[in-house]
C-alpha cells in the first residue's frame, strides 16, 4: 500500500515523462495496486467468523468496485481544479487509511489470528 500510495503522490513529477521512465512506473504502480486486495482479502478471511467469510469477502469485493468507479469518475473532476499534474495526488488517502488500518491489525488480538499469529 506505501507503494501504491507513493505512487500516486510522485505522478506528479513524472508528468509528461517520456515512455520510458512512465510506462515502468505504471507497471509498478499496477502491481501495487493489485497486491494491495489481496492482503486485505486475506485479512478478512482469517479474522471474519468462519459463518460470515463469505459474506465479508463479497461485501469487501463490492466495496472495492465501488471505490475504484468513483476514483475513476472524481480524478477527472479533480483535474479540471488542479490540474492533471496533482489529480492523483487525493488518491493516496486511500492507501493511508489502509496501511494505518493493517498496522492497526498487529495489535495482540488481531494478530495471534493473522498469519497463525506470525506478524
Amino acid at each position: 500500500m506505501a507503494v501504491s500510495g507513493a505512487s500516486s503522490l510522485a505522478a506528479r513529477f513524472l508528468f509528461g515523462a517520456s515512455l520510458l521512465v512512465l510506462v515502468p512506473f505504471l507497471l509498478i504502480w499496477g502491481i501495487a495496486i493489485v497486491a494491495d486486495s489481496a492482503q486485505f482479502s486475506a485479512a478478512v478471511s482469517e479474522l471474519a467468523e468462519e459463518s460470515y467469510v463469505g459474506t465479508a469477502l463479497t461485501l469487501q469485493t463490492a466495496i472495492g468496485f465501488l471505490l475504484t468507479t468513483v476514483s475513476i469518475q472524481a480524478v477527472p473532476m479533480i483535474a479540471e481544479f488542479v490540474g492533471w499534474q496533482w489529480a492523483f495526488a487525493p488518491l493516496a488517502v486511500g492507501p493511508i487509511v489502509g496501511t494505518v488500518s493493517m498496522l492497526t491489525l498487529r495489535g495482540p488480538s488481531a494478530a495471534t489470528r493473522l498469519a497463525d499469529g506470525n506478524k
